[in-house]
């Protein structure tokens, strides 16, 4: 029931300095594990309701609005200065490909990671089992299945190489 009340409070806040500055620690009251202070525009989807505590958020993390957590049994843990666009999927569940008629289509789950410094753009998704190395940069649209090489550009679907990052003022 906490989790519920404080959820629909922190993702009902209006968009103001003010609660942009604080809307986190709300979050955290719901369950969300926030290492120190970050800015959480919301409104976050997290799927299923009573799986906030699979949720790890770094200091200094930049969450845009609508960003959706399907989480029902591993964990999305994203490091310290992160920025992530509106509209970015974290998915941590698969569903194979046969259907059985007695069982339906089987799942499984693996938990996602998102190292320090990533920025992940508008309308990402990053699907079950992958890890974003540090630094890196996740393009705007990108369907991200695999594990994504420290301080590497990744756009596409799926997501490819782009480019490495020789330093930190490339443009």
């Amino acid at each position: 029931m906490r989790e519920l009340i404080f959820l629909t409070l922190a993702n009902n806040l209006p968009r103001l300095k003010f609660f942009d500055k604080v809307r986190y620690r709300i979050y955290r009251l719901a369950g969300l594990s926030i290492d120190g202070r970050c800015m959480i525009w919301g409104p976050l989807t997290i799927r299923p309701l009573g799986s906030t505590g699979n949720i790890k958020i770094g200091e200094g993390t930049f969450i845009n609005t609508e960003v959706s957590f399907g989480v029902p049994n591993e964990k999305v843990v994203i490091g310290k200065n992160v920025h992530i666009g509106p509209r970015v999927m974290f998915e941590t569940t698969n569903h194979s490909l046969s259907y059985d008629p007695k069982n339906g289509r089987s799942r499984w789950t693996k938990p996602i990671t998102v190292e320090d410094e990533v920025w992940v753009g508008a309308g990402a998704i990053i699907t079950q089992g992958v890890t974003v190395g540090r630094g890196s940069v996740i393009a705007a649209g990108a369907v991200v299945t695999k594990d994504v090489e420290p301080k590497t550009i990744v756009g596409g679907v799926p997501a490819r190489i782009i480019r490495h990052i020789e330093a930190c003022n490339d443009v």
